[in-house]
Protein backbone atom coordinates (compact mmCIF):
# COMPACT_ATOMS: atom_id res chain seq x y z
CA UNK A 1 0.00 0.00 0.00
CA UNK A 2 1.55 3.26 -1.02
CA UNK A 3 -1.25 5.92 -0.58
CA UNK A 4 -4.19 5.33 2.24
CA UNK A 5 -6.85 8.16 2.58
CA UNK A 6 -8.92 7.81 5.92
CA UNK A 7 -12.19 9.80 5.90
CA UNK A 8 -12.61 11.22 9.20
CA UNK A 9 -8.88 11.01 9.71
CA UNK A 10 -8.80 13.36 12.51
CA UNK A 11 -11.59 11.65 15.04
CA UNK A 12 -10.28 9.29 17.45
CA UNK A 13 -10.10 6.34 15.00
CA UNK A 14 -8.35 8.55 12.51
CA UNK A 15 -5.82 9.84 14.59
CA UNK A 16 -4.81 6.00 15.82
CA UNK A 17 -4.74 4.71 12.75
CA UNK A 18 -2.28 7.17 11.33
CA UNK A 19 0.02 6.47 14.76
CA UNK A 20 -0.20 2.87 13.74
CA UNK A 21 0.37 3.32 10.17
CA UNK A 22 3.33 5.85 11.03
CA UNK A 23 4.49 2.58 13.14
CA UNK A 24 4.86 0.34 10.61
CA UNK A 25 7.59 0.18 7.97
CA UNK A 26 8.46 4.00 6.87
CA UNK A 27 8.13 2.96 3.33
CA UNK A 28 4.58 2.12 3.57
CA UNK A 29 2.73 3.89 3.17
CA UNK A 30 4.19 6.40 1.34
CA UNK A 31 1.41 9.12 1.85
CA UNK A 32 -1.36 9.03 4.81
CA UNK A 33 -4.40 11.71 3.49
CA UNK A 34 -6.52 12.89 6.70
CA UNK A 35 -9.95 13.81 5.54
CA UNK A 36 -11.89 15.59 7.96
CA UNK A 37 -13.66 18.63 8.45
CA UNK A 38 -11.67 19.65 11.97
CA UNK A 39 -9.46 22.04 10.88
CA UNK A 40 -8.41 22.17 15.17
CA UNK A 41 -8.00 18.51 15.29
CA UNK A 42 -5.56 18.47 11.92
CA UNK A 43 -3.31 21.21 13.11
CA UNK A 44 -2.95 19.22 16.32
CA UNK A 45 -1.99 16.25 14.34
CA UNK A 46 0.30 18.16 12.21
CA UNK A 47 2.12 19.41 15.54
CA UNK A 48 1.95 16.02 17.28
CA UNK A 49 3.38 13.93 14.23
CA UNK A 50 5.57 16.96 13.11
CA UNK A 51 8.45 14.45 12.12
CA UNK A 52 6.23 12.56 9.63
CA UNK A 53 4.72 15.30 8.00
CA UNK A 54 6.41 14.99 4.90
CA UNK A 55 4.48 11.12 4.75
CA UNK A 56 1.01 12.99 5.77
CA UNK A 57 -1.17 15.51 4.06
CA UNK A 58 -4.54 17.09 5.45
CA UNK A 59 -7.66 17.89 3.50
CA UNK A 60 -10.24 19.55 5.04
CA UNK A 61 -13.67 18.20 3.57
CA UNK A 62 -16.86 16.62 4.21
CA UNK A 63 -18.11 13.51 2.83
CA UNK A 64 -21.28 15.37 1.84
CA UNK A 65 -19.00 17.09 -0.86
CA UNK A 66 -18.36 14.42 -3.20
CA UNK A 67 -16.13 16.75 -5.41
CA UNK A 68 -13.54 17.55 -2.56
CA UNK A 69 -13.67 13.62 -1.90
CA UNK A 70 -12.80 13.41 -5.36
CA UNK A 71 -10.29 15.61 -5.42
CA UNK A 72 -8.63 14.03 -2.42
CA UNK A 73 -8.34 10.38 -3.68
CA UNK A 74 -6.48 11.50 -6.67
CA UNK A 75 -3.53 8.65 -6.78
CA UNK A 76 -5.15 7.07 -3.69
CA UNK A 77 -4.65 3.18 -3.58
CA UNK A 78 -6.64 2.52 -0.14
CA UNK A 79 -9.72 4.23 1.52
CA UNK A 80 -10.63 3.55 5.51
CA UNK A 81 -14.02 5.35 5.79
CA UNK A 82 -14.37 6.28 9.01
CA UNK A 83 -16.26 9.67 9.37
CA UNK A 84 -19.71 9.55 10.25
CA UNK A 85 -22.35 11.28 12.56
CA UNK A 86 -21.97 8.87 16.26
CA UNK A 87 -23.99 10.12 18.79
CA UNK A 88 -27.10 8.35 19.56
CA UNK A 89 -28.74 11.29 20.49
CA UNK A 90 -27.45 13.44 18.05
CA UNK A 91 -29.21 11.30 15.57
CA UNK A 92 -32.40 11.12 17.82
CA UNK A 93 -32.59 15.16 17.44
CA UNK A 94 -31.32 15.29 14.01
CA UNK A 95 -31.95 12.12 11.67
CA UNK A 96 -32.00 14.30 8.93
CA UNK A 97 -28.39 15.13 9.17
CA UNK A 98 -27.05 11.75 10.33
CA UNK A 99 -28.93 10.75 6.98
CA UNK A 100 -26.91 13.12 5.11
CA UNK A 101 -23.32 12.11 6.31
CA UNK A 102 -23.78 8.74 7.34
CA UNK A 103 -25.67 7.48 3.90
CA UNK A 104 -25.49 10.00 1.66
CA UNK A 105 -21.04 10.16 2.69
CA UNK A 106 -21.42 6.69 2.05
CA UNK A 107 -22.55 7.21 -1.13
CA UNK A 108 -20.31 9.95 -2.08
CA UNK A 109 -17.45 8.08 -0.64
CA UNK A 110 -18.19 5.10 -2.96
CA UNK A 111 -18.57 7.08 -6.23
CA UNK A 112 -15.62 9.11 -4.95
CA UNK A 113 -13.07 5.54 -5.00
CA UNK A 114 -15.17 4.63 -8.26
CA UNK A 115 -14.14 7.59 -10.03
CA UNK A 116 -10.51 7.28 -8.60
CA UNK A 117 -9.89 3.64 -9.06
CA UNK A 118 -8.80 3.06 -5.63
CA UNK A 119 -8.53 -0.17 -5.49
CA UNK A 120 -9.63 -1.10 -1.98
CA UNK A 121 -12.42 0.75 0.41
CA UNK A 122 -12.77 -0.57 4.03
CA UNK A 123 -15.86 1.14 5.74
CA UNK A 124 -15.96 1.42 9.51
CA UNK A 125 -19.34 0.34 11.04
CA UNK A 126 -21.05 0.01 14.40
CA UNK A 127 -22.77 -3.05 16.50
CA UNK A 128 -25.73 -0.46 16.84
CA UNK A 129 -26.03 -1.64 13.01
CA UNK A 130 -27.56 -5.25 13.94
CA UNK A 131 -31.29 -4.78 14.19
CA UNK A 132 -30.99 -0.67 14.90
CA UNK A 133 -33.59 0.88 16.98
CA UNK A 134 -32.08 4.45 16.19
CA UNK A 135 -31.23 6.83 13.50
CA UNK A 136 -28.27 6.44 13.84
CA UNK A 137 -27.92 2.70 13.76
CA UNK A 138 -30.15 3.09 10.87
CA UNK A 139 -28.23 4.97 8.99
CA UNK A 140 -25.03 2.95 9.52
CA UNK A 141 -27.12 -0.45 8.20
CA UNK A 142 -27.56 1.27 5.64
CA UNK A 143 -24.31 2.46 4.89
CA UNK A 144 -23.02 -1.21 5.22
CA UNK A 145 -25.58 -2.23 2.74
CA UNK A 146 -24.13 0.58 0.22
CA UNK A 147 -20.74 -0.62 0.61
CA UNK A 148 -21.64 -4.49 0.37
CA UNK A 149 -23.24 -3.86 -2.89
CA UNK A 150 -20.35 -1.86 -3.96
CA UNK A 151 -17.51 -4.59 -3.17
CA UNK A 152 -20.27 -6.85 -4.68
CA UNK A 153 -19.86 -4.97 -8.16
CA UNK A 154 -16.51 -3.56 -7.75
CA UNK A 155 -14.36 -6.02 -5.92
CA UNK A 156 -13.16 -4.03 -2.93
CA UNK A 157 -12.51 -7.32 -1.53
Amino acid sequence: MKSVLITGGSGAFGTAFTKYLLMGNPSLPQRIAIFSRSEHRQAEMARELADTTDRLRFFIGDVRDRDRLRRAMDGIEVVIHAAALKRIEVGAYNPLEVKKTNIDGAANVIEAATDARVSRVVALSTDKAYQPISPYGTSKAFAESLFIAANNTRGWN
